[in-house]
């Protein structure tokens, strides 16, 4: 049975939140077959430089349970291709600072597997996470795109990373 997962978003009369794996049995699967070699492409130093959906102008999104989605933009991420592991680091001026390990995998359904890591956590007893897909890859940009569902319809939350190096 898969894990529950939410991420929500608030806005000004409107509340609107997405589970981004159900348990339902109707569902495709989670696949747990890797994509190596878009693994290997995303290894490396990373800045999140945008994020991006529509009525960002009204709606405010909380990613990843941490933090509103404009907190994102300019955070660093490292991705370790070789044991999928990493870290995530926010430093915009007008949020709260925050640095986490991060576990991550790509499977071949084109999903980005994320799972947030508080220190002194084992990440083996981390049973709940994120699904994004992956998008638009090249040697120096990538997408994660999430869904959101947002009065009964869905919209894409996108997040545009740079190579940093």
């Amino acid at each position: 049975m898969k894990k529950v997962l939410f991420i929500c978003m608030i806005a000004t009369m409107l509340f609107a939140c997405k589970s981004a794996s159900t348990a339902s049995t109707e569902a495709t699967p989670l696949s747990t077959k890797l994509d190596r070699p878009t693994q290997v492409a995303i290894k490396g130093n990373w800045v999140l430089t945008n994020v991006s959906y529509p009525g960002s102008e009204y709606i405010k999104v909380n990613s990843f349970d941490l933090a509103d989605s404009k907190c994102f933009i300019g955070s660093t991420w490292n991705f370790i291709s070789n044991n999928n592991k990493g870290t995530m680091t926010l430093t915009a001026p007008s949020c709260t600072a925050f640095t986490s390990p991060i576990v991550w995998s790509i499977n071949n359904q084109g999903l980005f597997v994320l799972k947030i890591v508080e220190p002194g956590t084992k990440s083996k007893n981390v049973k709940s996470g994120y699904l994004l897909k992956v998008a638009g890859l090249t040697d120096t940009s990538f997408q994660l795109i999430d869904n959101i569902n947002v009065g009964g319809q869905t919209k894409d939350v996108t997040y545009q990373f740079q190579r940093a190096n």
